[in-house]
């Protein structure tokens, strides 16, 4: 970590010019580490709001496929078929809520890291990628957490931002939309292992789960 750097991210030592001591002490800057932490903490509350949703999308799902089952022992199948095309809705959207929850939790993972090692320009850059990318994919599932994520999303870029320069550093965005890609296809793939391990498949004949359009690989607009 630079030296420069390091006055950024605990706290400002007093070798800075008296007319910024001055305005400092007016209104003192905020230590980019506490910052971050807070937008981590944001971010675990995010999943916990996701893991009570993923909760009540699972009893949803058993209520419905027992509805399935009874349809089904009883040869209905129009009623059947019309409870299995909810079933694929309600999966489909536990499918993107798993999916946003396993992203947003290697995103406080790597928050996390770069909080002990000062690793910051270069884990956020993928880390706001991430964040745009599961806000859109929320948008109709679960509403409640799009301004939420917006805002520490905002909150990440301006301390990218400010670590940026102070550490001299500049972010290579090939790489950060690769990275942010990864993380995201990588969150796709246990998710769609975990609804399959979760749920039991619908008898023959039922229509089977819409698989969600994949998140948008993005990072522009930091």
């Amino acid at each position: 970590m630079s030296e420069r750097f390091a006055k950024k991210w605990d706290s400002r030592r007093d070798e800075t010019p008296f007319t910024d001591r001055i305005k400092d002490a007016v209104k003192p800057p905020t230590p980019l580490k506490p910052r971050l932490d807070f937008a981590t903490r944001r971010i675990d509350l995010q999943v916990q709001k996701l893991d009570q949703a993923n909760e009540r999308f699972t009893q949803r799902d058993r209520a419905i496929f027992a509805k399935i089952v009874d349809a089904y022992t009883k040869h209905d199948s129009a009623r059947a078929n019309v409870f299995a095309n909810e079933l694929a809705e309600v999966r489909k959207m536990s499918k993107l809520i798993m999916n946003a929850k396993l992203a947003l939790e290697q995103i406080t993972l790597r928050l996390r890291t770069a909080s002990e090692l000062g690793d910051v320009v270069s884990t956020l850059g993928p880390a706001v990628g991430v964040l745009r990318s599961v806000k859109s994919g929320l948008v109709s599932v679960f509403p409640e957490a799009e301004n939420e994520l917006g805002e520490i999303g905002n909150m990440l870029s301006g301390i990218m931002l400010e670590a940026g320069q102070g550490s001299g550093m500049t972010l290579n965005f090939d790489a950060v939309n690769e990275d942010a890609a990864k993380i995201l296809t990588e969150a796709a793939t246990v998710a769609e292992q975990k609804i399959k391990d979760k749920f039991p498949d619908l008898p023959p004949g039922m229509p089977s789960t819409a698989t969600p359009a994949r998140a948008e690989r993005t990072t522009e607009g930091y």
